[in-house]
């Protein structure tokens, strides 16, 4: 499954929110967010829920690509993030426009065939 790509449009997301766009369950986010509290800290409301930033969100995207799409261990993925952080963002975007290229580039092949 390819690295996803998602538009910020929001200042914070709740947790439930953060688990759809990653595609995983609530408690594993929920376990990353403690796992790497170092990277991620979501701020919380007055009930104790967190609200993740913007921020929280992409490291949190990294942390899915680097465990579910690389096979890293949560260790690996947590040297990775604290050694080279911009290497494995800039990595991942790269992945992600990657794949919208190939997809807009399908779209046009697409529409030549169907001429």
């Amino acid at each position: 499954m390819p690295y996803k790509e998602f538009k910020v449009e929001k200042l914070y997301y709740s947790i439930g929110e953060v688990a759809d766009l990653l595609g995983e369950n609530a408690s594993l986010v929920r376990f990353w967010s403690d796992k790497f509290s170092s990277h991620i800290k979501p701020e919380r409301n007055k009930k104790g829920n967190r609200k993740f930033s913007a921020e929280d969100v992409k490291t949190l995207q990294t942390i899915h690509y680097l465990v579910k799409e690389r096979g890293m261990t949560l260790e690996g993925a947590q040297a990775r993030l604290k050694n080279n952080k911009e290497g494995s963002d800039n990595r991942a975007e790269v992945v992600a426009r990657l794949v919208s290229i190939k997809e807009e580039l399908l779209q046009i092949q697409k529409g030549l065939s169907a001429e």
